[in-house]
């Protein structure tokens, strides 16, 4: 998504299966390839993931 993802909305690489389409090339995105998941992000279920994520969104997103 070359001009953005908004908070909320599905990259449109993602797979039926919830999984990255371009994990480890070259075309995935600098702020992807960055994001170091761990524990507290990922938290206990996707359920928690998703909340951390979606606060990660709104508070990197531009002014």
């Amino acid at each position: 998504m070359p001009a953005g993802k908004p908070a909320g909305v599905a990259c449109k690489q993602l797979t039926a299966d919830l999984r990255c389409a371009i994990f480890g090339q070259p075309e995935r995105p600098a702020c992807c390839a960055g994001l170091a998941a761990n524990r507290e992000m990922c938290g206990e279920s996707r359920e928690q993931a998703i909340v951390w994520l979606s606060r990660l969104e709104v508070l990197t997103r531009p002014n």
